[in-house]
C-alpha cells in the first residue's frame, strides 16, 4: 500500500511519537490537575512539558496553549469565542469548512454581523491587498488559512500580520496544513491565535488540537465544565489555560503531540527537503502529461492537486486505490470556496499529500498508475 494522504491525516508516526502514547496509556493515565495524589501531579506536569514545548516551537507562552478536541474544535474557539455582535470577519477563498461553517453560523444568529471572503488577485496565494480592499470599520477578525489542503497554495501571513496590527484588528492563522512545514513566530508575524493539528504535520496522534494564543484580547469559552479548578464556583474559571479545557483532556494524544513536535524541530531541514524534492519531481513527471495541475511550481509543501480532463475525481482515486493500492484523496476537501475559485465545483479534484516518510519509488509507482489510467481512457475513447 502507498500512502499519499497524508493531508487528512499522516500514517506513519515515529518511533518517539508511538512510545510516548504508549507511556500515555501506561503511566500517564490518572486525571491530569484533577486529583493532588502523585499519579495525577505526574500526569499534570507531563502535560506542562508538551505545553513548554509546543508554546517554545510557536513563540508564546505555555498557559496561551489551549490543548481542543482537534483542530476543528480550535477554528471553533477562535471564532466563536472572539464573535463581537455587529462586527465583521474577513476570511478567504481558501478557508476549510471548519472556518466557513462557524461563520455562517453566526450570521443565522446574529442579523448585525457579516463576513467577507477575500479572493486571490495574483498568482502565489493571499496577499495583503486581497484584505485590504475587504476592510470596513467593523472588521475586528481576520482569517487565513496558511496552507490550502485543496492545492498547496501558500498566503502571505507575514506581510497580512504586520497590517493587521497596525490596524488592531485580531489574526487568526489556520495552520492545519501548515504546521510541521513552516516555523511560526506568532510574535513577529503578529498572529493572535494559531490552530494546530498534531496528526498531520506533527506526525502525531488524532484526537487532540490546538489553539496558541498571542497577545491580550478578549476570547470566550464555548464549552463549559469541570476543569479542576474553582469547583465550587459555577462559572467558568478565568485563568489560561484551565478556561478553555472543560472535562478531562487526552493525555496520551498530547504527549504524542510533544514528541511530535521535538521529531519536526529535531528533522525539520530534512523534511523540507524530501517534501520539496518529492513535489517538484511529481509536478515535472506529471507535467508532462496531458492532465489540469492545480498546483503551482513554488508551492513545495507536498500537497499536490490535479484532474484528468472528462474524468470525475472519484473515479481516478478507486482506480488508483483498487488496482495499484494507492490511496489519494479525491471529492472537494470540506473547501467549496477553493474549488469554484480553481473551476472544479463539478468535477473535484484528485489531491496527492506526501509526508517525510514517502519515498521516490512511491512517487514513480503513481506517475506510472496515472500513465496507465491514461493509456485506458484513450482506448475507450477509441472504441
Amino acid at each position: 500500500m502507498i500512502y499519499l494522504d497524508n493531508s487528512a491525516s499522516s500514517i506513519i508516526k515515529p518511533k518517539n511519537v508511538q512510545k510516548a502514547v504508549l507511556s500515555g496509556l501506561n503511566e500517564f493515565s490518572a486525571n491530569p490537575g484533577r486529583s493532588g495524589h502523585k499519579q495525577a501531579l505526574k500526569s499534570a506536569l507531563a502535560v506542562q512539558n508538551v505545553r513548554e514545548t509546543v508554546a517554545c516551537h510557536v513563540g508564546t507562552t505555555p498557559d496561551k496553549i489551549i490543548f481542543t478536541l482537534n483542530c476543528t474544535d480550535a477554528l471553533n474557539l477562535a471564532i466563536l469565542g472572539s464573535f463581537r455582535p455587529n462586527g465583521h470577519i474577513i476570511c478567504t477563498e481558501n478557508e476549510h469548512n471548519s472556518v466557513l461553517r462557524p461563520l455562517e453560523h453566526l450570521k443565522s444568529l446574529s442579523h448585525d454581523f457579516d463576513y467577507s471572503i477575500a479572493q486571490q488577485s495574483g498568482r502565489l496565494g493571499i496577499v495583503w491587498q486581497d484584505i485590504e480592499k475587504l476592510l470596513t470599520d467593523k472588521t475586528y477578525l481576520v482569517i487565513c488559512n496558511h496552507v490550502s489542503n485543496v492545492n498547496g497554495d501558500v498566503c502571505d501571513i507575514e506581510d497580512i500580520g504586520r497590517h493587521l496590527k497596525e490596524k488592531n484588528i485580531l489574526f487568526l492563522v489556520d495552520g492545519a496544513q501548515g504546521g510541521g512545514h513552516f516555523h511560526y513566530d506568532m510574535q513577529n508575524t503578529n498572529i493572535n491565535m494559531l490552530a494546530l493539528a498534531p496528526h498531520k504535520g506533527f506526525y502525531a496522534p488524532q484526537g487532540v488540537g490546538a489553539l496558541a494564543i498571542n497577545g491580550d484580547f478578549d476570547l470566550a469559552p464555548i464549552r463549559f465544565g469541570g476543569t479542576g479548578t474553582n469547583s465550587l464556583e459555577l462559572f467558568q474559571p478565568l485563568t489560561l489555560p484551565e478556561r478553555f479545557e472543560s472535562g478531562t483532556i487526552n493525555t496520551p494524544a498530547i504527549l504524542g503531540f510533544g514528541e511530535g513536535v521535538k521529531f519536526v524541530e529535531e528533522n525539520f531541514k530534512p523534511i523540507q527537503e524530501k517534501l520539496e524534492d518529492l513535489t517538484t519531481y511529481l509536478h515535472y513527471e506529471l507535467s508532462k502529461l496531458p492532465i489540469e495541475i492545480y498546483t503551482k511550481t513554488e508551492n513545495t509543501n507536498g500537497v499536490f492537486a490535479f484532474n484528468i480532463p472528462n474524468v470525475d475525481s472519484p473515479e481516478v482515486a478507486n482506480y488508483l486505490n483498487e488496482k495499484w493500492s494507492i490511496c489519494v484523496r479525491s471529492g472537494f476537501h470540506c473547501a467549496p470556496l477553493k474549488h469554484k475559485a480553481l473551476g472544479t465545483l463539478s468535477q473535484g479534484a484528485v489531491r496527492v499529500s506526501m509526508s517525510y516518510f514517502n519515498t521516490y519509488q512511491e512517487i514513480e509507482r503513481l506517475v506510472l498508475a496515472i500513465k496507465t489510467l491514461l493509456k485506458h481512457k484513450r482506448v475507450e475513447k477509441i472504441l
